[in-house]
């Protein structure tokens, strides 16, 4: 039977013009891997928006797994910003495995 582990996996909706400051914030957490998926369209309490590239308020969501402590260490860095930009972060248990690589 294969063996899994208990990681967070960890989502952040943000400005495309933002993605430094979050990837930035994976590195310092020490998280070793990170993606980035472009996000066309949504709807949140400011109702409907669309990506818009000439604005510059396209969006991006960045996914990473990580241990517990990594995850909250991420988390604690980005909350001043999460407020300030509209970031969004969620972050749950996942089971993975080759727990080793994240």
């Amino acid at each position: 039977m294969i063996e899994t582990v208990t990681r967070k996996r960890i989502e952040i909706l943000a400005d495309t013009a933002l993605l430094t400051r979050v990837t930035d914030a994976i590195e310092r957490a020490d998280i070793t891997g990170w993606s980035v998926t472009p996000v066309l369209s949504g709807k949140g309490s400011d109702g409907h928006w669309r990506e818009e590239r000439v604005m510059g308020t396209d969006k991006v969501i960045v996914l990473t797994i990580a241990a517990e402590d990594k995850a909250m260490a991420l988390a604690e860095d980005l909350a001043p910003v999460l407020t300030k930009y509209g970031f969004i972060l969620s972050m749950w248990d996942v089971q993975v495995i080759r727990g080793e690589r994240f």
